[in-house]
C-alpha cells in the first residue's frame, strides 16, 4: 500500500490518467460538466469512467488531508 501514499506517483497519475485524453479538453472536465448539467443520458460505463478518471484526484486530496492532520 506504499504506492497510494507516494506523492510522486499520485501527481503523475493525476496528470496522466486523471486528465487523459488531453484534447480537445481533459476527459474528466467533460464528465464533470455532464454531471453538473444533469447527467442526462449517462450510462453505467460513463459513471465508471468518471470514477476511474477522478480516483487519482481523490488520492491526492486524501494525501493532502493526511499531511495537514499530522501537523
Amino acid at each position: 500500500m506504499k504506492i497510494i501514499n507516494d506523492w510522486r506517483f499520485i501527481v503523475v497519475a493525476c496528470l496522466t490518467l486523471g486528465l487523459a485524453p488531453f484534447f480537445p479538453e481533459p476527459h474528466i472536465w467533460g464528465k464533470i460538466r455532464w454531471v453538473i448539467g444533469g447527467a442526462n443520458g449517462m450510462k453505467t460505463m460513463d459513471w465508471f469512467d468518471l470514477g476511474l478518471h477522478s480516483l487519482p484526484f481523490f488520492l491526492l486530496i486524501r494525501l493532502i488531508v493526511i499531511k495537514f492532520i499530522k501537523k
